[in-house]
C-alpha cells in the first residue's frame, strides 16, 4: 500500500475529529488504530504520540514518522523535515505581526488593529473580532494562542 497524500490525510483528520474541535484526541486515533488492527492501551498509545490529542500538524507528523518506521525508513527526511521548519518559522512570524504586545496571545483588539492596517477591516463591516477568535479558540479564554493560531492558518489555507 503506497503512502496517503496530505489531502487523504486531512480527510481521515477530519473524520476522526468527531466532536469538531480541531484536535484527534487518544481515544479517536485508538478508535481508528483498533479498526485496522492494531491494539495498543491508552497508556501506550499516549507514550508513543507524546500528547493527549494531536492538531492537524501532530497528525500529520505522527503518520509520516510511523510510515517510514513500518517501511524501515528511520530517519526523517532532511527536505521534509526543513519544510516542516519553514513552516512553523512562517506561523511563527504571522503570529507576531498579531500578537503585538509580545504576551503571546492575540486578542480581539490586536485582530481588529492590524486587520485594519492591512485593509481587512473597517468600523462598519459589520464583522465581530470576537467570533472570528471564538471559531478557533478551544479553551475558550477569548484569545488565540500560537497552537490555535497555527490550527485556524492551517485549516484555512488547506
Amino acid at each position: 500500500m503506497s503512502p496517503l497524500n496530505t489531502n487523504d490525510l486531512h480527510r481521515i483528520f477530519e473524520k476522526l475529529d468527531q466532536n469538531g474541535d480541531g484536535f484527534v484526541s487518544l481515544d479517536e486515533l485508538r478508535s481508528l488504530l483498533e479498526r485496522i488492527g492494531v491494539h495498543s492501551t491508552q497508556e501506550e498509545l499516549q507514550a508513543l504520540v507524546g500528547k493527549t490529542r494531536l492538531d492537524l500538524i501532530d497528525f500529520l507528523c505522527f503518520y509520516d514518522t510511523n510510515v517510514k518506521q513500518n517501511n524501515g525508513h528511520d530517519q526523517i527526511v532532511e527536505g521534509e523535515n526543513e519544510e516542516n521548519d519553514d513552516l512553523e518559522r512562517d506561523l511563527a512570524k504571522a503570529f507576531e505581526v498579531y500578537d503585538l504586545n509580545g504576551d503571546g496571545y492575540i486578542s480581539c483588539e490586536e485582530l481588529r488593529s492590524v486587520l485594519s492596517r492591512l485593509g481587512f477591516w473597517s468600523e462598519g463591516c459589520g464583522r465581530d473580532c470576537r467570533s472570528m477568535i471564538n471559531v478557533y479558540d478551544m479553551n475558550s479564554d477569548g484569545l488565540l494562542d500560537f497552537d490555535e493560531f497555527k490550527n485556524m492558518m492551517l485549516v484555512t489555507n488547506s
